[in-house]
């Protein structure tokens, strides 16, 4: 009696997740999935709200858009009027079927909140600036209800900072050192945030009511035809035998899901559910396990073509780069992340023992290759993109492919119901992005009218001396405190708008005064604070993805925090190799440096992985866990003398493992399994 116990509590600890405690777990750790739901006459008013706003975004993406204030404006009410029904004020009011008064009027103030440009528009052009009392109390309620959306529907770290950034731009004058500023009174700085196109009805909401809105709706079309589970079948097919094989499937799925999610937490959730359990049941351990999903589900938001949808604000805010550029240079920075993870997993697999997935275990290979057909549609947008398609038209022709290709198999057939559900799961996706670029604008507002960016670059360089190093560690330490609890977008416009200046003029000292930046640095400090900000999520003591794993794998959050990061560390090394090593973005340079830089850069991660996780082809010793993340790093260093180096404590190490590899019964490595 007591074994068969045993036995149901095993089969319990490694069942996956049903879609309800996905769901739960979701609500727990990723605001933008903590919505309530709604019952009645309500819940049809909100689908139809959802899909007037995809139709709305739709008609503008085909037939061309309206002037910025009007596009912007109606994007704006949309999206807040949405949230307001959408998203309780507390966690804790979550209940069934129930909308409070105060919900109804806010969601009334949004809806006239995004009207007053368009019915006010001859009015507002004509007085050029002079705001009248409507006119101020119109814009406070903007920058209130975005405020108060971000918080529901993205969380308090944007909504605290976009507050005191609001606080600095009125009491500037009383903040010490190159901190201060004149100041603005709130009159000013209420004509900023929602009268121009400097704050709220910035460059973040223009983006996110273009490019990013078609995109996410691109997404939602693709999981409708159940590309999702897919990914996992696919990662499964082609890895599942390797040594460790669950591990492996973890991190090419989520690199495959990552082409489609904005979102590291949801990422997190819905192919962990899949992956934790088949990692756990092999032998790994639970905090091992959620850090592997956690590293690769992270890098999900580094994986062109989609990065999260960052990479269309990148095309903004860098200025003369298209988005194709973009894409292209992220690739091979992404694949190194991935591959680290690779590397250590793999490691790790052969110390403790761990075999691949048996042949029964394996879905049939056959019927996988039969569905690559529900790749196309993103194939389709990289070619399409490639050959100079415009972004947009190419995220509209990705969606017809998505309907067309799905009509192959019954089984992925979209139907209208279909349909209609996917541009209302698109819609409702892009809520929380939407309230979170509105709330980014309002720090790109300030920090444009106070030049508080060039006074923060200024700042981290006399800090740090003028020192490269220096500057770029304040700079990593700054992103990842900027980047804690934030989404991907709000995440990239922080960290650009505060900490890349610092990088830019670093880079420019030698350069003479009014130089153009050259795009390659740009680029190079963009990508830098990205990487950063977005591997906040697996560092402790926030971690969000790695909060979302163990919840999943009942593990312990900061410990699965800790594996994520130790398993990531490809991404804290990446970004400096992206400074010195532009190569690295397939800009400026030749294939055969690109070829060299890629092929020191992996061997490198070789070596550091075999060093951290202790084993090689046997048990690494400590000196030679010295040595060997020392030759790593060296490989990673983009220089002739230290690649020099580094190969050839490289090579001595291999051959001492090689030969002095020892000769293990399966048995008793199993045993230590």
């Amino acid at each position: 009696m007591k074994e068969k116990n045993t036995t149901t509590q095993n089969e319990e600890e490694f069942k996956q997740l049903s879609e309800e405690e996905q769901q739960e777990i979701l609500k727990k750790y990723d605001p933008e999935s903590n919505t309530r739901s709604v019952d009645g006459i309500m819940k049809k008013v909100i689908f139809i709200g959802l899909l007037a706003f995809s139709l709305f975004q739709l008609y503008t993406a085909i037939w061309g858009q309206y002037t910025a204030y009007l596009q912007r404006s109606i994007h704006l009410g949309f999206a807040l009027s949405l949230i307001f029904l959408l998203f309780p004020a507390r966690r804790k009011f979550l209940r069934k079927g129930t909308i409070p008064f105060y919900d109804y009027i806010l969601s009334l103030l949004a809806i006239g909140i995004g009207l007053y440009w368009p019915l006010q528009y001859q009015e507002l052009v004509f007085r050029v600036g002079k705001l009248t009392q409507l006119d101020f109390i119109v814009g406070l309620l903007a920058v209130l209800l975005t405020l108060e959306a971000a918080r529901r529907a993205v969380g308090m770290p944007i909504t605290i900072i976009a507050t005191a950034f609001l606080a600095y731009g009125i009491f500037g004058p009383y903040f010490p050192g190159f901190l201060a500023h004149r100041g603005q009174d709130l009159s000013s700085l209420i004509h900023l945030m929602f009268f121009t196109t400097d704050g709220i009805l910035g460059t973040p909401i223009s983006v996110s009511a273009t490019f990013i809105f078609v995109f996410l709706l691109f997404g939602a079309f693709l999981v409708k035809t159940g590309v999702g589970q897919y990914f996992n079948d696919l990662a499964v097919t082609l890895a599942g035998r390797l040594v460790g094989g669950p591990a492996k499937v973890a991190i090419f799925s989520s690199a495959l899901q990552g082409t489609i999610s904005g979102s590291s937490v949801a990422n997190v959730v819905t192919s962990g559910s899949y992956t934790i359990p088949m990692m756990k049941k092999l032998g790994y351990r639970k905090e091992f396990a959620g850090g592997v999903e956690a590293a690769a589900s992270t890098g999900g938001q580094l994986m062109p073509p989609i990065m999260g949808a960052a990479a269309f604000l990148m095309v903004e805010f860098i200025g003369g780069i298209t988005y194709w550029e973009i894409a292209k240079a992220a690739a091979i920075p992404a694949v190194l992340y991935f591959t680290g993870i690779w590397i250590m997993t793999h490691f790790e697999a052969k110390r403790v023992g761990l075999k691949g997935m048996s042949k029964e275990e394996m879905p049939d290979r056959k019927e996988v290759l039969k569905k690559l057909y529900l790749l196309i549609p993103i194939i389709a947008i990289i070619v399409l993109m490639f050959i100079g398609v415009p972004t947009m038209q190419a995220a509209l022709w990705g969606i017809v492919a998505a309907v067309v290709f799905s009509a192959i198999d019954k089984q992925t057939r979209m139907n209208f119901k279909d349909i209609i559900e996917a541009l209302v799961d698109g819609a409702r996706t892009a809520l929380a992005v939407a309230a979170a670029t509105a709330a980014a604008g309002i720090i790109v507002g300030v920090v444009v009218k106070t030049g508080l960016g060039l006074s923060l670059a200024n700042g981290l360089i006399s800090a740090s001396g003028g020192n490269i190093f220096l500057t770029l560690i304040f700079t990593m330490l700054a992103s990842i405190v900027l980047g804690m609890g934030s989404p991907t977008t709000a995440n990239y416009v922080i960290t650009s708008t505060i900490a890349a200046p610092a990088i830019i003029t670093l880079l420019m000292i030698d350069m003479p005064a009014g130089s153009t930046i050259p795009l390659v640095v740009a680029l190079s400090a963009h990508l830098f604070v990205f990487y950063f900000g977005i591997i906040a999520d697996i560092t402790p003591p926030v971690a969000l993805a790695a909060f979302a794993a163990s919840g999943v794998s009942g593990g312990d959050p900061i410990k699965t925090g800790v594996v994520a990061a130790k398993l990531a560390i490809a991404a804290f090394i990446i970004p400096y190799m992206i400074i010195f090593s532009p190569a690295l973005l397939m800009m400026d340079t030749t294939f055969l440096e690109i070829v060299w830089v890629v092929f020191t850069a992996i061997t490198g991660m070789v070596a550091i992985g075999a060093g951290m996780i202790g084993y090689w082809y046997r048990k690494v010793t400590w000196i030679e866990r010295i040595f060997a993340v020392g030759a790593g790093l060296l490989l990673i260093y983009p220089e002739s003398f230290s690649d020099i180096t580094g190969l050839v404590i490289f090579a001595i190490l291999l051959a001492i493992q090689f030969f002095t590899r020892e000769k293990e019964d399966p048995a008793k490595k199993a045993a230590v399994a």
